[in-house]
C-alpha cells in the first residue's frame, strides 16, 4: 500500500472515531437534559406526559402539607397552579410565598412527584427560571386587563 493510501486510511479512520465520540456525547446530553416549564404550560399540556422536567414559580401560602419526610405544595406562577409531592428533606430556605424550582414528572393527572426541590439562596435571590416565569405571568396579566 502506497504511503498516500495509508495516510488517506489514517485520515478516514481518524474521521470515524471522531464522529463516533461525538455521537456518544451528543446521546448522553440529550438523555440528562432537562427542560423548565411554569406552572401555565404545565397546565397547557405542553410539559412532557412521561419525561423528567422543572416546574417552578412561588409556593403558594397555606399549601404545605407535612407528613413525616412526605410534602405536599402548590407551585404557583400567580395565574396557575401545580401541586407537588416531595418525599425528603427540603432545603433550609423553602418557605411559602418563596420562589422554588422542583424536578420530576407528572404522575398520571396534575399531580407532579418531585426527585429533586430547589429553594432561593438569600435575600435577593430567585432562580432565574421562577424569575422569568413570574415575569410573563405578570406580562400576560397587564396585557389582559389592558384588552378588556
Amino acid at each position: 500500500m502506497k504511503s498516500r493510501h495509508q495516510r488517506l486510511l489514517g485520515m478516514g479512520l481518524g474521521l470515524l472515531l471522531l464522529a463516533g465520540a461525538a455521537y456518544f456525547v451528543l446521546n448522553a446530553f440529550q438523555s440528562n437534559l432537562v427542560f423548565f416549564f411554569t406552572p401555565t404550560q404545565v397546565a397547557a399540556g405542553e410539559a412532557p406526559k412521561d419525561g423528567s422536567f422543572r416546574v417552578g414559580g412561588l409556593v403558594k401560602p397555606g399549601s404545605v402539607q407535612r407528613q413525616d419526610l412526605a410534602v405536599e405544595f402548590v407551585v404557583t406562577d400567580t395565574q396557575r397552579e401545580v401541586p407537588v409531592r416531595y418525599v425528603g428533606l427540603l432545603p433550609d430556605l423553602f418557605k411559602e410565598g418563596k420562589g422554588v424550582v422542583a424536578q420530576g414528572r407528572l404522575d398520571g393527572g396534575r399531580l407532579f412527584v418531585a426527585s429533586e426541590v430547589l429553594a432561593k439562596h438569600d435575600e435577593n435571590y430567585m432562580p432565574p427560571e421562577a424569575q422569568h416565569a413570574l415575569d410573563e405571568a405578570a406580562r400576560a396579566r397587564v396585557g389582559a386587563a389592558v384588552s378588556r
